[in-house]
């Protein structure tokens, strides 16, 4: 069981390109935050997968635990929480199609934090734990990620980390690139974009083969960065590359949760071999860039 801490909350997407979001008429409700998303791709890729954290005990609550479950989601550590709205983030998009976010998320870190009674019972039911930046931003959140991943060094247990930075959640970028960077050690496999390979990696590390070593240098054992359209690399205890997949692209919203689900669920269903790095690559290009076919994060 692939235990993925982190955010729950609804996408209310506008399904088509606007000069601006004023121009929305409707929005088509589907399940979101990056790590619902990663879990949801590990279930799609014959993992097991299960969410750890909350949602608000409110119609949209309910609604969104349903559609996790749906999906196949492990719901045993997700706590419907009293008093509080669940997350909410609209989506549009403009003419490129790129993704505008406006996010209500007042209540993240209660929902989030729910599963702080129960995250040592959830660590050890788990083979494996996932996780990204956006619980590492404020210190409660931040607080209870590393003790998760402390619970899961202690156990044994690969864990895999996505920067999947945003940056205007952040005061101090410098900051950021410290936790991230220590987020990173101990890791069985750290998958980060091309923007955030260089980011962390450094100066001299734009190409992000040079990310990739760089990164799995920092302790990763696998590191993946992905480059879009033409595809993605890993360094580390082993090697792969693949190219881009072609594909009709709607929209990227979600391609690199979607890319992340996959290639958990791919060294998991290998036992967490870096030598399966090559086949997971290729299981994970296919997710993202199938992803990018559809408005919402996961098609």
């Amino acid at each position: 069981m692939i235990l993925c801490l982190g955010e729950a909350l609804v996408d209310l997407i506008c399904e088509r390109e606007l000069n601006s979001p004023a121009e929305a008429e409707e929005f088509r409700p589907a399940f979101g935050g990056a790590l619902a998303n990663v879990a949801v791709s590990v279930a799609r890729s014959d993992a097991d997968a299960a969410l750890a954290g909350g949602v608000g005990d409110d119609p949209f609550g309910h609604w969104l635990a349903d559609r996790l479950a749906e999906e196949g989601v492990a719901l045993d550590h997700l706590s419907f929480v009293p008093g509080v709205r669940t997350p909410l983030s609209v989506i549009t998009f403009d003419r490129d199609r790129e993704p505008e976010f406006q996010v209500y998320d007042e209540h993240i870190a209660e929902t989030v934090c729910s599963v702080e009674p129960q995250l040592e019972a959830a660590i050890d039911a788990a083979t494996a734990l996932a996780f990204g930046s956006n619980t590492l931003v404020a210190e409660r959140e931040r607080a209870l990620t590393m003790r998760a991943r402390s619970l899961a060094l202690d156990r044994g247990l690969p864990i895999v980390f996505d920067p999947n930075l945003r940056a205007h959640r952040w005061d101090d970028l410098g900051r950021a690139r410290e936790v991230c960077l220590a987020a990173i050690e101990g890791a069985f496999c750290v998958r980060a974009n091309a923007e955030e390979g260089a980011w962390l990696a450094g100066p001299g590390a734009a190409d992000p083969a040079v990310a990739a070593e760089a990164l799995a240098g920092r302790g990763a054992r696998v590191a993946v960065v992905t480059r879009g359209s033409e595809g993605a690399v890993a360094s580390g205890e082993a090697s792969g590359e693949v190219a881009g997949e072609e594909v009709e692209v709607v929209s990227p919203l979600g391609a690199g949760d979607a890319f992340m689900g996959a290639l958990t669920a791919g060294f998991a269903k290998r036992g967490w071999d870096p030598d399966a790095t090559p086949v997971a690559l290729a299981e994970a290009n296919r997710a993202g860039a199938h992803a990018c076919s559809v408005w919402r994060a996961v098609p």
